[in-house]
């Protein structure tokens, strides 16, 4: 049975972060709050906690997941980012954006993906998050907690408790965070490319 937790969403509990974050150390998956849908985050290093979040989603190798960062220095460190990139970054973060980069060493082969080498990387725009990146003190590999057969995110968290009960360790429930997923942006090659329109606006990126 997952742990249930009423978050803040404007000022978290710190006790509450410091449980979240505990629950991510220890193999745990936790429902979070973020500025588009709530998402499934666990550690990055985590093997068997990545695996689940792929079997709760339906997801193959090939499904790009999102690596949560608290800024742009934690950005560079797990991609391969250029000087244009990085101006791009800086306009549009924090927010609702996913950006497909090239990763680095820094990250395990097993949540690349398998032909491209590329991975999903954000910085999202919501305190809780933030908050919980800050306590955790690195990033969370994360996606969309969009059920298969679903065709919306979930955005309740009594809802999201009443699916996934038994399959995370945690829920933080920070209200209603809509149901519009992030604009994902291809960052890998110049000008962008849009994969998918979202929340995020695209004009900054000189696209339609």
């Amino acid at each position: 049975m997952a742990r249930y937790l009423s978050i803040h969403p404007d000022d978290p509990q710190p006790r509450f972060l410091a449980q979240a974050a505990e629950v991510v150390r220890s193999g745990g998956i936790v429902a979070l709050p973020t500025d588009s849908c709530y998402s499934l985050g666990c550690r990055l290093g985590d093997k068997d906690a990545v695996e689940r979040i792929r079997r709760i989603r339906g997801l193959d190798d090939r499904h790009h997941l999102t690596l949560m960062c608290r800024d742009l220095s934690e950005i560079a460190q797990f991609a391969r980012v250029d000087n244009a990139q990085y101006r791009l970054l800086k306009a549009a973060t924090p927010g609702s954006y996913v950006f497909i980069l090239e990763g680095t060493k820094e990250l395990p082969r097993r949540v690349l993906h398998p032909k491209r080498k590329t991975i999903g990387l954000r910085i999202p725009d919501h305190t809780v998050a933030l908050a919980l990146l800050e306590a955790l003190g690195e990033p969370l590999l994360t996606s969309t907690l969009q059920l298969p057969g679903d065709e919306e995110p979930l955005t309740e968290a009594w809802i999201i408790q009443d699916r996934l009960d038994d399959h995370v360790e945690l829920i933080l429930d920070g209200g209603y965070c809509g149901t519009t997923p992030t604009t994902v942006i291809d960052l890998t090659s110049l000008p962008p490319t849009l994969v998918r329109i979202g929340r995020g606006p695209v004009e900054p990126f000189g696209l339609e």
